[in-house]
């Protein structure tokens, strides 16, 4: 399997307000910075927030549109722990589903002051979650 990062660009509202965000709530460290747009490595991965307010979906249009990441349970858990402690506007609260089975999983959903939706999640069993052969 070939390891590597992943790159996502998408328009925000407001670049200064984003950059906070994710900084903020993620601890999330900025890279290169140009009038409209500006990298940001979260959780070990590139994204490229253009300010193009115009292309911003509202959430009603979004339909299942969304990115995130899948973390160690024990990293899930700390950042579940430190977004609620911070009073994080959840859209899925921190869960914990199929409890004690092969499958069981976690997530939570919130999104950024543009309204693009992140998803955090944790797997017990990463393949058999995925049912995936091997992994």
């Amino acid at each position: 399997m070939i390891c590597s990062m992943f790159h996502l660009a998408f328009p925000v509202h407001n670049l200064e307000e984003v950059k906070k965000f994710y900084v903020d709530i993620f601890g999330s460290k900025i890279g290169r910075e140009r009038d409209t747009w500006v990298d940001i490595l979260f959780l070990g991965n590139q994204l490229t927030l253009h300010e193009r307010p115009s292309e911003v979906l509202p959430e009603e249009k979004q339909g299942v549109r969304h990115f995130g990441a899948i973390l160690s349970w024990e990293d899930w858990e700390t950042l579940a722990e430190s977004l609620t402690l911070r009073e994080v506007n959840f859209k899925l609260k921190p869960t914990v589903y199929n409890i004690g089975t092969d499958t069981e999983q976690a997530k939570m959903l919130l999104s950024d002051p543009s309204g693009n939706m992140i998803e955090l999640k944790a797997y017990r069993n990463f393949a058999v979650a995925l049912e995936l052969e091997q992994f």
